[in-house]
C-alpha cells in the first residue's frame, strides 16, 4: 500500500531516502530549510555526486510522487515523517542534536495523530526514547530505522539493501511492521528488535569497518619491515570467509561524513557508560598518523630522505575526494595530506573527477585535466581511489614531470605498467618497483 512519507532535511541521506521511496512507489514530501536547494530540486539539479540519483529524482518530479518544499506545514496530511537531519560531532566528540532538538517540537505541533515519526540520520542510543518528549506527544509513534548507505553506492544499496533494522519499544510492534512493509519491494532480511539496539547497530558496524581499515594499515607497515607484501597477505586474509576481502585495502586513512563521527560518537557513549573501548581508540590513533606515513614516503620519493625539505617542490596529486564515486571532501585523508605538503612548502597541483575546488585550502591548484598535474612536479602521489587513474596515458605523464615517481597510497596502479612508462612506483605495505 502506498503511503504519504514526509522527509524532513534534503542533505545526502534525506535526499536519496526521498528519490528512492518515491521510486518505490510512495508519494513524498521533502522538507528542507534551504530556500534555494529546494528551488533547485525543484528544478531537478542535485548537488551530490551520486549515481543514479539525478535520475531518480527527475523520475519523481516528473511522476509526481516527490516534491519538495521549505513549508513544515505541508507535512499535515504525512502517514510517515523520516527524520533525516544533520548530527555533527561536537568538540567533545558527542553527537550534536541542536537541528533535531529545535525540529522535533515543531513537528510535534504539527503532525496529526497516528502519524509514524523515524529516525533514519544516525543519532545517538537512547534519542528513539526520547522523541516522545520532545514531540510534546504520546499520540506519534516513534521507530528507529537506520541507514546503512555507503557514498557512492547510495541509490543502491537503498534499493537493494543487505538488511533493513527497524526498532521499537517493544520490538516488532505495529508501527514497526508499518516500516517494514515500506521495504518489502527490496527484498531485503528485516532485523526488528528495540529502538537501543537499532540505533547502536549503525554505529557498531561502522566503528567494526574503521577498525579492519586501521588493522590494515598497522599490517602494511608491518610488511614493509619484513620485506612483505599487503596485497598478497590481505589477499590471503579475505579469501577466509569469516574474515571476507571487503575494507582490506591498505590506504591514507579513513574519513568521510560516517566513519570519524561515528567512532568519535560510539567513543563517548563508552566513556558515559563506564566501557573501555581500547580497540576503537587505537583504530582511530592508528588512522591519525596515515597521513604521516604518506608524507614521509613522498619526501623519502623527492629528496631521497624521509626527512628532506619539499620546500618549493612541484608535487602533483591525483584525488581530493576521501573515496572515489563521491566528490565529498569531509574528513578526506587526502585533503589532510594536501595541508601537510602545503605546510611542508610544497606547490600542490591536484585533480580529482568530482571535485572543481578545495574551500580553505588556497595552497593546492586544482586543474581539470589530470595531465596538468604531472608538468615539472617532482612526484606524483595517488591519494583516492579512482579506477580512471589506471587508464590515465603513464608514458605521457613521465614525459611531462621533472621526475618519473608515483606515491601510490591506495596500491590503485599495475607496478608493471608503470615501469614500462618510466615510473618508479611506491606503493603502500610493499617494495618500490624501479623503472626499467
Amino acid at each position: 500500500m502506498a503511503e504519504h512519507i514526509g522527509i524532513v532535511g534534503a542533505g545526502y541521506v534525506g535526499l536519496t531516502s526521498a528519490a528512492c521511496f518515491a521510486r518505490l512507489g510512495h508519494r513524498v514530501t521533502c522538507v528542507d530549510a534551504d530556500e534555494s536547494k529546494v528551488d533547485a530540486l525543484r528544478r531537478a539539479e542535485v548537488a551530490i555526486a551520486e549515481p543514479g540519483l539525478p535520475e531518480l529524482v527527475t523520475q519523481g518530479l516528473g511522476d509526481g510522487t516527490l516534491t519538495f518544499t521549505d513549508a513544515q506545514a505541508e507535512l499535515y496530511g504525512a502517514d510517515l515523517v523520516f527524520l533525516c537531519l544533520p548530527t555533527p560531532p561536537a568538540e567533545d566528540g558527542r553527537p550534536d542534536l541542536g537541528v533535531l532538538e529545535q525540529v522535533v517540537p515543531q513537528l510535534g505541533r504539527l503532525l496529526r495523530p497516528g502519524c509514524v515519526v523515524v529516525t533514519k540520520s544516525t543519532v545517538p542510543v537512547g534519542t528513539a526514547a526520547r522523541l516522545p518528549g520532545l514531540l510534546g506527544r504520546d499520540d506519534l509513534p516513534v521507530v528507529a530505522n537506520p541507514e546503512f548507505l555507503r557514498e557512492g553506492h547510495a541509490v543502491e544499496d537503498f534499493l537493494h539493501p543487505d538488511r533493513v533494522v527497524v526498532g521499537t519499544d517493544p520490538p516488532n510492534s505495529a508501527p514497526a511492521q508499518r516500516i517494514a512493509r515500506l521495504y518489502e519491494p527490496t527484498r531485503a532480511p528485516v532485523v526488528a528488535t528495540d529502538s537501543a539496539s537499532a540505533e547502536l547497530a549503525k554505529y557498531a558496524s561502522n566503528a567494526f569497518l574503521a577498525v579492519k581499515l586501521s588493522y590494515v594499515n598497522v599490517l602494511a607497515e608491518l610488511c614493509e619491515r619484513f620485506g612483505a607484501d599487503v596485497r598478497e597477505v590481505a589477499r590471503t586474509m579475505g579469501l577466509d570467509a569469516r574474515i571476507g576481502p571487503e575494507f582490506l585495502a591498505p590506504g591514507p586513512g579513513w574519513g568521510g561524513s560516517c566513519l570519524p563521527k561515528d567512532t568519535s560518537a560510539l567513543l563517548h557513549a563508552a566513556e558515559s557508560a563506564g566501557v573501555e573501548f581500547g580497540i576503537l581508540r587505537d583504530a582511530v590513533r592508528v588512522n591519525a598518523r596515515q597521513r604521516a606515513r604518506v608524507v614521509r614516503a613522498v619526501r623519502q620519493a623527492v629528496t631521497g630522505s624521509a626527512a628532506g625539505s619539499l620546500a618549493g617542490a612541484r608535487i602533483g596529486l591525483l584525488g581530493l575526494a576521501f573515496k572515489a564515486g563521491t566528490g565529498d571532501l569531509r574528513d578526506s585523508p587526502a585533503l589532510a595530506v594536501a595541508a601537510d605538503l602545503a605546510r611542508a612548502g610544497a606547490e600542490l597541483a591536484a585533480h580529482d573527477p568530482a571535485v572543481g575546488a578545495v574551500p580553505g585550502l588556497d595552497a593546492v591548484q586544482v586543474v581539470d585535466d589530470p595531465y596538468l598535474v604531472a608538468k615539472d612536479a617532482a612526484a606524483l602521489v595517488v591519494l583516492t581511489e579512482w579506477p580512471e587513474f589506471r587508464d590515465l596515458d603513464w608514458a605521457r605523464l613521465a614525459a611531462s614531470a621533472a621526475q618519473a615517481v608515483v606515491v601510490d597510497s591506495r596500491n590503485l596502479l599495475d607496478p608493471g605498467t608503470l615501469a614500462e612508462a618510466g615510473f618508479t612506483h611506491i606503493g603502500v605495505g610493499t617494495h618500490p618497483r624501479r623503472q626499467s
